[in-house]
Parts: C-alpha cells; structure tokens; sequence
C-alpha cells in the first residue's frame, strides 16, 4: 500500500512538474500573440517604424517560446495514457472531444497562419501579413478556452452522466459540459494572467534597455506599452480574482477553506489570516498573524457571516493546507505588488519622467518574472486545492493511476528533469539574449529574407518609416 502511494505521488509530481514547465511557455504566448497584432495594428495605422521594428523584435523572441510551448507539451499526452490511464478511460468520453475540437480549431488556425507570420514578412502585403497574426493571436485564445473548459470541467462536473462501465458520457448536450460554472471566471482570470505576464516581461525588457540609454525610442515604447498595461489590467484581474474566489466558495468550498487556512468554522465571522504556519496535525495555524472577521466581509460582505471550516469534511477529503495556504499567498502578494508598479508608472506619467526614474526601470526589472511567479502560484493553488480529486468530488487521484512501479516512475521523473533543464534551459538563455539585444531600427526578421522586388510589401513601409523612429516615443 505504501509503495503504490508513493508509487501516485511520484507520478503527480512528474506531472506538475511536465504541466508547470509547459504552462510558462503558453501563458506568455497568449499575451506577446496580442501584444504583436497590437504592435503591427499601430504600425498599419501610423506607419511610424518603431513599431514595425517592436514587432520585428518580439517576434524573433515569440517563435521560440512558440516553439518550446509546444514541444513540452507534448509529454502530457503521454503521461495521460500511462500513468493516468484509468482517469483517460473513465473521463476520456468528455474531455477527448474537447481536446480534439482544440486541435481541430486552434492549432490548424494557428499552424496554417504561423508560417506567413514568421517568415511572410516581407513577401506579403501588409494587410495580409496583419490577418496573419490577428489568425494567430485568435488561435492562442481558442487553445485556452477548450483547454480551460476542459480543467474547470474537472473542477466543477456538470451536464455528465455514468455509463454502466463507470466512464462519465454526456448526460444530454455539451452546453453544460463546455459552459460549467467555474469555466467563465478561470477563463477570464487565466487570459487577464497571461496579458500581465507579458506585460511585465516587456516592461522589463524596456527597463532594461532604459536603463542603459533612455532616449532609445523602441525601448522608450515598449515600457511605456508595458505599464500602461499593468496600470489598467492589474485592478481588473483583482476584481476577477475575487469573483473567482467567490464561485469557488460556492463550487469547491474545502478549497477555499484550505486557501484561507481555515482549519475551524467560525460562526460569527471569520477573520482574514494574512500569515502563518499551518499546522494540519493539531489543526490550527501557528502564529497567525490575522484582521478578526474580514474573511467574511471579503467572501460574503458580511462581518459576521459565518463561515464553515475544514472540521466540517473528512479528513481524508482534505487539500494539502500548507501548500495551498502558501501559493494562494503568493499570487495575491504579486497581484498587489502589480498594480503598485502599475499606479508609480501613472503617478511618473503625470510628472512627465516615466523614462527618467532609474528607481522605476529597477523596479520593473526587478517585476519582471512576477506575471510567470504568479501564474505558476495560481495554478498551484487550483490543482493541490483540488486534492484528493481529479475529477471533483467524483474521482479520487488514487483511482485515477494505472498500476504503477515506484522506482519505474522515480526514473522517468529524474530522466524529465535533466533532460528539461537542459533542453529548455538553452531555449530560456537563449531568450535571455535575444532580450538583451537593443532594439535598433532596421531589426531583422526571423529568417533575414530579402525583399521582394513587385509589390506592395512591409519592409518598404520599415524602411520608410524608420526615418522617423528616432523623434517616436
């Protein structure tokens, strides 16, 4: 018994960590996807070259994260059918087809369309080429929406029913399936995460550039695209984060309880445990350092609303506390220290010095990891405060494994973790560089194509339009 525990585990833990080193790579898709058609929109409008060579810039650096997005995630497939082949078979007939509707949309739009975005820059016009990469962003939304309806749909099963083989088939319609009632909000906040992901990576990417020269005007924009960003979207995703927070409590209530460290109800308003160490043997929070009833203001709007606590469930229903105590903590701490980068960049813009505080840029640089931090902490908190369920409610981890071999999973696990770090720690330096490199007018393109000789193509329009990068900021 105990080796077949140990035996799971080492397996959940091989997928978090295949599921976390996949999940940094899509997450800044997502957002740099936008933030080029942002880019090559403002160039088609304005013809001013330093857009044109922003876009020229991120995109070198968005094919290869594309690239590795898509290369580590391909393990997870596998992992499906051997290590979690009994959740494959019993939950396969609805999450299978909405996987393949994911393939069958999104990655065909994004495949079709990444080639001219890549390398059709200058051998295609630029309204054209522009389709390209709206058809592309577009792709990397659909990919979340089927990905994430099918995670909310383990999260908060509806519109299922079991056959007579215990596999869970659609009760009626995929409306319900599709549309569970996690699904909008974690859609919403997953999306919002990935924007201020990018945005903080570009705004460090700027800072630093900034703070080697400036007057330098790609880095002039890219900071100032940046923290408009973080200014706008970091209270928005607060607000989306407590909406989450509160369908949660609705749908998963031992999460939530597991979130605020909550190990005992409180009937007469339960207070808001800022820090502390839980204790999940003696049931309790050491040292909690705590503001008496504000968790029930925050989750009900009601001082003394009661709140039901972690002794109102079995113990062996019970998420991991300390982990998820913990990760919670840590995306909400990025959240706010977000929107506070995000409200000292209004205040610089006000004094006219958002390129003239070094304070600022090092801050900003410093932030610069915060948005994948914060994802990684979000998604921690999601999937242990799930535990000990896969489906939930439903199916429990531990039904969930093939017949396992500890030391066969232990060897696989270490062979996973050498061979990612090396692999994708090349792919991560290597981004590190093409980030260093001072954005210049004249970037070149990914493949360094030459110019087509007939027609209308962007390249004319860059070469055009970089006369006049030098005043753009």
């Amino acid at each position: 018994m105990m080796e077949n525990d140990l035996a799971i585990n080492l397996a959940r833990i091989q997928f978090a960590f295949t599921v976390s080193f996949h999940f940094l790579f899509p997450a800044f898709t997502i957002g740099i996807a936008s933030y080029l058609a942002v880019l090559e929109g403002l160039w088609l409008k304005t013809d001013k070259g330093v857009y044109a060579n922003l876009y020229r810039y991120w995109l070198k650096i968005f094919a290869v994260v594309f690239a590795m997005g898509v290369v580590s995630g391909i393990v997870m497939s596998y992992q499906f059918g051997t290590n979690w082949s009994v959740f494959s078979d019993k939950a396969g007939p609805v999450i299978g087809p909405l996987m393949a509707y994911e393939v069958l949309t999104a990655f065909f739009l994004e495949a079709g369309f990444l080639g001219v975005m890549l390398f059709g820059i200058n051998k295609v016009g630029r309204k054209l080429h522009f389709v390209a990469t709206l058809a592309v962003a577009v792709g990397t939304f659909i990919s979340a929406f089927w990905i994430l309806s099918v995670n909310s749909w383990m999260q908060t099963p509806v519109g299922y029913a079991i056959n007579d083989v215990g596999q869970f088939v659609p009760a009626a319609g995929w409306w319900d399936i599709v549309w569970n009632p996690s699904f909008p909000y974690r859609l919403v906040h997953t999306v919002l995460a990935a924007y201020l992901t990018t945005a903080f990576a570009v705004g460090a990417v700027g800072a630093w550039h900034l703070l080697k020269d400036r007057t330098n005007p790609g880095a002039r924009k890219m900071f100032s695209m940046a923290m408009w960003m973080a200014a706008l979207v970091a209270p928005a995703q607060i607000f989306m984060g407590d909406l989450h927070g509160l369908n949660t409590l609705e749908h998963q209530p031992a999460k939530v309880m597991a979130m605020e460290g909550h190990y005992q109800s409180h009937p007469d308003g339960a207070p808001l445990i800022l820090f502390g160490i839980p204790n999940s043997k003696e049931k309790r929070v050491d040292y909690a350092i705590e503001i008496p009833k504000a968790s029930s203001l925050i989750l009900k709007h009601d001082l003394n609303a009661p709140l039901a606590g972690l002794d109102t469930i079995p113990d062996r229903d019970e998420p991991p506390v300390g982990i998820v105590f913990w990760s919670f903590r840590i995306m909400v701490g990025l959240g706010f220290a977000m929107l506070g980068l995000g409200l000292w960049s209004l205040f610089a813009r006000t004094r006219r010095k958002l390129y003239d505080w070094p304070w600022l840029h090092r801050a900003a640089l410093v932030m610069g990891p915060s948005g994948f931090i914060a994802v990684l902490a979000g998604w921690v908190t999601t999937e242990v405060g799930r535990q000990p369920f896969t489906v939930y409610g439903l199916l429990r981890t531990s039904e969930s494994a093939a017949p396992l071999d500890a030391p066969a999973v232990a060897a696989s696990l270490l062979a996973f973790v050498l061979v990612y770090f090396v692999v994708f720690g090349a792919g991560i330096v290597y981004l590190f560089k093409l980030a260093a490199k001072t954005p210049e007018a004249h970037e070149p393109t990914p493949e360094d194509a030459p110019i087509r000789s007939a027609g209308i193509t962007p390249a004319a329009a860059v070469l055009e339009g970089d006369h006049e990068e030098g005043a753009a900021s």
